[in-house]
């Protein structure tokens, strides 16, 4: 499942990277830029304002909830981070390590808008107590399913590989920014999914971790060239 999750994929063959009179594109042979026409309106699939086919890094960013950190300090857990990731200013964030993106107008009505795959290879958040440390990591965002799945480890041993650990909701979502090499996405929040809530109950032996619970609000710039 793993090695699927991770395959980057071209949602279509032609886009454009169009705002605000700006237009550019990555072309999925070379990674170089260049300009892309948009699809055909024959086409059943309407062409995106924004296709990139390989992500050349870029991180996500989560503002954790205070909700959040409050829950965590009512069960004695101690946030942290593994590997490449960074916890400052409230915020956790994880690099990019390979991915696909394309975005459709949200005004249209080809759903999901969002689409393609995002991969954070050897960075993770950790949640300690007492002699108990749980590592998420290896994220792979799938905006299209609206999931994140990832690894977890319990103290260094692996507990289950390529798991449903956050829901992603969109309502919040603002629109596509672009500045500079990147493209910008804000505004989506971060949910336990209710696997995640059951095994990091079932690991630190309590019943207070809900599904759906509010992490925070994610931020995805993705380095487009």
């Amino acid at each position: 499942m793993r090695k699927s999750l991770k395959t980057s994929i071209t949602l279509a063959t032609t886009g454009a990277l169009v705002l605000g009179g700006a237009a550019f594109g990555v072309s999925a042979a070379n990674a170089t830029p260049s300009v892309h026409t948009v699809a055909s309106s024959s086409s059943k699939i309407p062409g995106p304002v924004a296709s990139v086919p390989e992500v050349l890094g870029g991180d996500t960013s989560v503002a954790l909830d205070k909700g959040f950190t409050d829950a965590l300090t009512s069960l004695g857990l101690t946030p942290g981070v593994s590997g490449n990731a960074k916890l400052a200013d409230g915020a956790v964030s994880f690099p990019i390590t390979s991915g696909s993106v394309t975005y459709w107008s949200p005004d249209g009505n080809y759903r999901p808008y969002v689409q393609g795959l995002l991969n954070h290879d050897d960075s993770g958040l950790t949640l300690k107590a007492g002699d108990t440390t749980v590592t998420l990591e290896n994220f792979v965002v799938n905006p299209g399913s609206s999931k994140l799945y990832g690894d977890v480890l319990v103290n260094g041993q692996v507990a289950a590989a390529n798991a449903y650990l956050f829901s992603l909701h969109g309502g919040t979502l603002k629109p596509l920014q672009l500045e500079g090499d990147n493209a910008i996405l804000t505004g989506t929040t971060v949910h336990v999914s209710a696997d995640a809530a059951k095994l990091l109950n079932s690991t630190f032996k309590t019943d207070a971790v809900k599904g759906g619970l509010l992490v925070g609000t994610a931020t995805i710039t993705a380095k487009i060239k």
